[in-house]
């Protein structure tokens, strides 16, 4: 053999290391991009917010008797098309329906593919007034039934689990770390807050955390709270200027629903990706992971099919109130992923040593606590000193 070095060995190929922040971030949750920057972005913020406020009392008042391309194809040394990609596709799209709608396209169709459709359906810009500011009862005094309290308590209990995860994926896309669990307190506890005054004002809908929000938080790699916090004023100052506020509310569903196929998605991997901490080869993991994944979109699919279909759920006794116990919460897909999953992850060989660290729970443990990690303080303490009367443990 000739003299020389041994060739080098080739390096190991090594997975990626787990991540507290997420990285990649353009603005985190404590740095506001610039003033015009931040506005656009939360008049986008006030876009899907009103997406949804639309189109949940469109669903329940007739009940009740009353895409992302333009980066692939335009190319800029900013993201400006990376971060106002709802603006820009809202914009378009909607010009299209007003121009088909001016052309007639829609005269002689079916009623619903007009209402989903045209930007002039059932007169709301002309009937909207110029100014008009809410107050409490204003559809009159309230009244109470307890077959519909205890449905909304289950519903509010369903909102609770589905806006937990909601928080959890705002942090993550803020590029802040876990949540403390005095914070997701506080969050939920302002979460209860907002639907009582849902209920003062007669919104029809509660409150929620909007999961598409969180979901544009991806899209745009924003995470600032200033941004939020232009959103709502956009949404104080269009609720009281009506003609202004039916402008926006007259964009077609479908445009609010085809963003929903990206922010619903962004959102579902962002809690898909905390699974980093979990040790995935363990086949204790997998299986609660497949299992609570798949009860979840099998017992909610037959509960809604069910219902769809008889017109009540499957539990249909005298007793309304127990009906809408059970009825309600077994709807919703995130519930029952998430319940069944917790139950397992704390029962299935939980006193093993090393279920624990498979478990992922080590990484958590500096997260408990307010206090435990010094991050905190930056990500989550309140401004103008209002940490003393709402203090975090």
């Amino acid at each position: 053999m000739s003299g020389g070095a041994a060739p080098a060995k080739a390096a190991e190929p090594q997975p990626h290391p787990p991540k507290d922040q997420l990285p990649n971030i353009s603005y985190c949750i404590t740095s506001p991009p610039p003033w015009p920057e931040a506005i656009l972005l939360g008049f986008q913020h006030y876009l899907v917010m009103l997406g949804t406020t639309v189109l949940i009392p469109t669903a329940l008042v007739p009940q009740m008797g009353g895409g992302n391309y333009m980066p692939h194809v335009l190319h800029s040394g900013r993201p400006i098309f990376d971060r106002f990609a709802v603006i820009f596709s809202v914009v378009i799209v909607w010009i299209y329906a007003h121009l088909l709608t001016v052309g007639g396209a829609y005269n002689g169709k079916p009623p619903r593919t007009q209402l989903s459709c045209r930007t002039d359906r059932a007169g709301l810009i002309d009937a909207a007034p110029w100014i008009r500011v809410p107050y409490p009862f204003q559809w009159g005094a309230p009244s109470f039934d307890a077959g519909e309290a205890f449905a909304m308590m289950m519903a509010s209990f369903v909102a609770l689990v589905e806006s937990t995860g909601a928080f959890i994926a705002v942090s993550r896309y803020a590029s802040a770390t876990m949540l403390p669990s005095s914070i997701l307190s506080r969050g939920v506890g302002w979460q209860g807050v907002g639907i009582l005054f849902s209920g003062l004002f007669g919104t029809v809908n509660g409150s929620s955390v909007s999961v598409e929000n969180a979901g544009l938080l991806a899209l745009t790699r924003v995470g600032s709270r200033r941004v939020v916090q232009i959103s709502a004023g956009f949404m104080i100052f269009f609720s009281i200027l009506g003609k202004f506020g039916a402008v926006f509310a007259s964009i077609p569903a479908p445009i609010i629903a085809a963003l929903y196929c990206l922010f619903f998605a962004y959102v579902g991997v962002g809690g898909l990706s905390f699974l980093q901490f979990c040790n995935l080869n363990s086949f204790r993991t997998k299986f609660i992971l497949g299992f609570s994944v798949f009860m979840g979109l099998s017992v909610a699919q037959y509960f809604n099919e069910y219902t769809a279909i008889n017109g009540y759920g499957p539990v249909h006794t005298s007793g309304r109130w127990f009906n809408d116990i059970i009825n309600v919460p077994f709807s919703s897909e995130a519930f029952v992923a998430g319940i069944l999953a917790y139950f397992l992850d704390n029962t299935l060989h939980k006193k093993d040593g090393a279920i624990r660290k498979d478990r992922g729970k080590h990484w958590w443990d500096k997260f408990k606590n307010f206090k435990g990690d010094t991050r905190s303080e930056e990500f989550y303490s309140l401004p103008f000193n209002l940490n003393k009367y709402f203090p975090s443990v």
